[in-house]
């Protein structure tokens, strides 16, 4: 496993990161595994020197951070761990069951702790941009989570870039503590982040560590092939029913397997070696309900692709709207 610094902060990572979104009881998502089919899932990411989890509060309504707290308490050491969870998704009703004021941040800090069993949180996300509160009222919540010493780090996922430069620029205004991370949408048929986030992040030394690089799977199996429970259930729309696919990307799902068949590798290997190649991108995350799912991701850190294996990659891709907001 290699090892990196996430943006320029102190923090170091291992170059995959363990999602967990596919853990929970079941009673809310079918496609979720309880602890006894995940266990051997941490197991090897241990094995695999995988040592930076991710998950959040909303992942099976808490059910992901019981899971992932009890792999840490049973399976290794909780200073051996990056833990990175997050904050904004409606958990209940009520002023603090979501969004970023103030109280929600507190209460939902608190919370997470006590499902993962543990006092401190590596790196603490925001999931969303949350237009209903002042950025500087979240921002100074972050911070008092983090002098409180039960978040280490602080870190922000799926917005725009200007949203995301106005709470760095609160931030830095008023003394808080900044952001040295962002998880954001990346892969071969999601590229969005390259026009604006990626040269901000690269300008004020923030870290990515994008989420869904393989499109959910999207672009590792056959075109339109839906094989997994959850491919089953999810829609061919995003939220605002724009469309997940464009007829664009069977080019560059085409693409990816001749190179594939070509190198006698996975595709899945194929994808991640090209999120991995992106000088901002430290730590793509990885779900991980299936054996190979680490080990192809492992895999993906040993092998270069050519200029022409980019290119093939690469060019077919078509303009899209994000499907996160």
């Amino acid at each position: 496993m290699e090892y990196t610094r996430l943006g320029s902060s102190g923090l170091k990572v291992s170059r995959i990161s363990m999602g967990t979104m596919g853990y929970g009881d079941g009673s809310r998502e079918i496609w979720a595994i309880d602890y006894d089919a995940a266990a051997p899932f941490f197991r090897q990411a241990l094995d695999l020197g995988i040592t930076f989890w991710d998950t959040a509060n909303i992942y099976s309504f808490g059910g992901s951070e019981k899971i992932v707290g009890r792999a840490i308490k049973e399976l290794t050491r909780r200073d051996d761990i990056v833990l990175a969870t997050k904050v904004h998704q409606h958990m209940h009703e009520g002023s603090g069951g979501s969004g970023l004021s103030r109280k929600a941040v507190m209460e939902q800090a608190d919370a997470s702790l006590t499902r993962l069993g543990t006092d401190y949180i590596d790196l603490y996300q925001i999931h969303r941009y949350d237009p209903e509160t002042p950025v500087e009222e979240t921002m100074e919540a972050l911070h008092d989570v983090v002098k409180a010493g039960k978040a280490r780090y602080l870190g922000a996922s799926s917005m725009f870039a200007w949203q995301f430069a106005k709470m760095q620029h609160a931030a830095e205004a008023h003394g808080f503590t900044k952001f040295v991370s962002m998880q954001n949408q990346y892969s071969p048929i999601m590229r969005e982040e390259e026009r604006e986030m990626f040269p901000l992040l690269a300008d004020q030394g923030v870290g990515s560590n994008p989420w869904s690089p393989l499109a959910g799977g999207f672009v590792a199996r056959p075109w339109g092939e839906k094989n997994t429970d959850r491919a089953k259930t999810n829609a061919d729309v995003d939220f605002n029913g724009n469309p997940l696919w464009l007829d664009s990307d069977r080019d560059i799902v085409d693409a990816i397997e001749r190179i594939a068949q070509a190198r006698g590798v996975s595709k899945a290997q194929i994808v991640l070696a090209w999120v991995l190649k992106n000088p901002v991108v430290n730590a793509p995350i990885v779900g991980t309900t299936k054996e190979h799912h680490l080990a192809d991701a492992t895999a993906a850190l040993d092998l270069d692709l050519t200029d022409d294996e980019i290119t093939a990659i690469e060019k077919p891709y078509a303009r899209r709207e994000p499907t996160w907001f």
